[in-house]
């Protein structure tokens, strides 16, 4: 299990929000955390420990008044470690490789691939083509609804058709590097793993999964590897130290660095 850090950013300031509470209307959100420092700050530490395949997310819509300012923070991360971070938020096959360009390692793509409810194939091979599936990050992040999990869009304020299972992860693999798996129900209040979901995305077996959503405790960091088979990547945000939580960014490095050996 590795740690992927995470960079989200909104109203061009970088947060920790409670995941299920983004609307567009009003740019609202309710916020755990908004920190003095910007994108860069955080870029550069992350750089410092020499972690990679971080996640920074741009949570505001493009018709939005704080997008330019959001883009720009975004941007500040990605020139601070070229190469260290992947970049999501609104991307789409025209913007995709100007962010590759501007030191992204890979682009995180929901709402362009998954829309009216379903995987439109079509921009999917549009932006494999523009890229290559090399740099590419399928952002499968879900919500529950009946018996299943259901993958989400529009800054995971719209339900798609699209059940999130062994299946769909096979179908999709072969367009894309890895997968970022919000639990959008838990993220942001540190109050728990979803384990149904975890322990569906550790019976996959494929390309690389990270997990994000709910970890407030060390225990919740034990059961994530636990459930998911030692095969997940792991995002803790609210929870940190460094977001102002209760959980020692240093103390999860060591643990997940000795759990390697």
């Amino acid at each position: 299990m590795r740690f992927r850090p995470c960079i989200d950013i909104h109203n061009g300031k970088v947060k920790q929000i409670v995941g299920g509470s983004l609307r567009d209307a009003g740019d609202a959100a309710s916020e755990n955390f908004v920190s003095e420092q910007d994108a860069g700050f955080y870029a550069g530490f992350y750089q410092k420990d020499g972690l990679t395949g971080g996640h920074v997310i741009m949570l505001n819509a493009a018709s939005s008044a704080y997008y330019e300012e959001t883009r720009r923070q975004a941007l500040l991360a990605l020139a601070r470690y070229p190469g260290g971070l992947q970049l999501g938020g609104g991307v789409n096959e025209t913007n995709a490789a100007g962010f590759l360009e501007a030191g992204a390692s890979h682009v995180i793509v929901t709402s362009y691939v998954f829309r009216d409810g379903q995987i439109q194939f079509a921009n999917l091979e549009r932006l494999v083509r523009e890229v290559g599936r090399e740099r590419l990050v399928l952002d499968l992040s879900c919500r529950r609804r009946g018996d299943g999990y259901y993958i989400v869009t529009d800054r995971w304020q719209k339900f798609t058709e699209v059940r999130l299972d062994l299946r769909v992860l096979e179908e999709l693999s072969g367009y894309c590097d890895e997968f970022l798996v919000h639990a959008v129900d838990a993220e942001g209040k540190a109050s728990g793993i979803e384990r149904e979901l975890a322990a569906l995305l550790g019976r996959w077996e494929g390309c690389p999964v990270t997990y994000a959503g709910g970890i407030g405790s060390y225990d919740d960091l034990r059961q994530l590897e636990l459930l998911g088979s030692g095969r997940l990547d792991v995002t803790i945000g609210s929870a940190l130290d460094l977001f102002g939580g209760p959980l020692s960014y240093r103390k999860i490095l060591n643990y997940l660095k000795k759990e390697e050996k």
